[in-house]
């Protein structure tokens, strides 16, 4: 059968608690247009796709037209691959199972498939980044959640139901904080954004230390870490400790599936030093013995606006093709 009709890009969405970017990707991974819409804004799924899917037709319009889209790939928390649905995500407006692929598909009538944002973090850094090459790598985000993928033999490792990788959903301390999941001591609660707000609460109730974050107009991990380039004791604490749970619980993980590389993703690593330096210390002293040293803790060098939106679009063209367009 002779086809000259060429699908040269796809569409990548990335879903996170603030805001929803979606974009026109290429065959080599260069991002042609993009637009972005406040996740906040919509509480409910039906109305949030159906606004997305009005500005996905518009955008394939203006680059174009429907015929030259492989189809639409989608990161998201709490996404599941298997099944094409968002699954009790805690951090975002919509609860319960959202059946986002299928709502997406009958929208657009084209190919549109769901990955877990942590997953498709990894892809992104396998296909472009710093996960280029090697056949066993982990890769954490670190975010408004805790996620992690891990690729074995050159393969993503999904689990028998498509949950594999909750990593901020081990238990770090049996009865500690409660979790958006509803359990109590997830590791999510120490590491990721809300623990380390939480943290730095805590540090400065239980003394009347001077720091810089007590005149904060906003408490952020971000506005923490700027403390912590000033040189505020009290900040260095809050990341020292966070640091501390997140070498722990990844010496774990490593100990357990002896990857290559651990490569770290989201905006809280942009901390840097005051989280990746008590990270390293804690995770050589508690790793197992014969990995000491021979495991890689890095920043991904991908840009944050742009990791998610590639592996949703490298997840896109994986997809099998379908379309009403054709």
């Amino acid at each position: 059968m002779l086809n000259n009709n060429t699908k040269s890009k796809v569409i990548g969405v990335d879903i996170s608690s603030e805001r929803t970017i979606f974009a026109v990707v290429d065959v080599r991974g260069n991002i042609l247009d993009s637009d972005s819409i406040p996740t906040a804004d919509f509480p409910d799924a039906q109305t949030f796709s159906t606004e997305l899917s009005d500005r996905i037709v518009s955008m394939m319009e203006k680059n174009g037209g429907f015929e030259t889209f492989h189809g639409v790939g989608v990161s998201t928390p709490s996404g599941n691959h298997l099944t094409g649905c968002i699954e009790n995500a805690p951090n975002l407006p919509w609860k319960g199972k959202i059946e986002l692929a299928a709502l997406l598909r009958d929208r657009l009538g084209m190919a549109v498939a769901i990955g877990n944002d942590a997953h498709l973090a990894a892809l992104s850094e396998r296909v472009y980044g710093s996960g280029h090459g090697k056949k066993n790598f982990l890769c954490i985000k670190i975010g408004m959640g805790l996620g992690s993928c891990f690729f074995s033999n050159g393969h993503e490792h999904e689990g028998g139901r498509g949950y594999a990788g909750e990593f901020g959903h081990i238990c770090y301390k049996e009865g500690g904080r409660l979790c958006g999941c509803g359990h109590k001591g997830c590791l999510e609660t120490y590491v990721a954004h809300k623990g380390i707000i939480m943290t730095a609460e805590e540090l400065m109730a239980e003394s009347n230390e001077p720091s810089l974050m007590r005149s904060l107009a906003e408490l952020t991990p971000r506005t923490i870490s700027a403390c912590c380039d000033k040189g505020d004791k009290m900040a260095i604490e809050v990341f020292r400790r966070t640091g501390h749970a997140l070498g722990m619980g990844l010496a774990t993980y490593a100990s357990l599936i002896d990857p290559e590389v651990i490569i770290l993703t989201g905006g809280i690593t942009n901390a840097g030093k005051w989280l990746l330096e008590p990270a390293n210390e804690a995770f050589e002293a508690h790793v197992f013995g014969n990995l000491s040293g021979k495991v890689k803790i890095m920043r991904s060098t991908i840009n944050d606006e742009e990791r998610d939106v590639l592996g949703a679009s490298a997840l896109a063209w994986r997809e099998p093709e379908y379309s009403l367009f054709k």
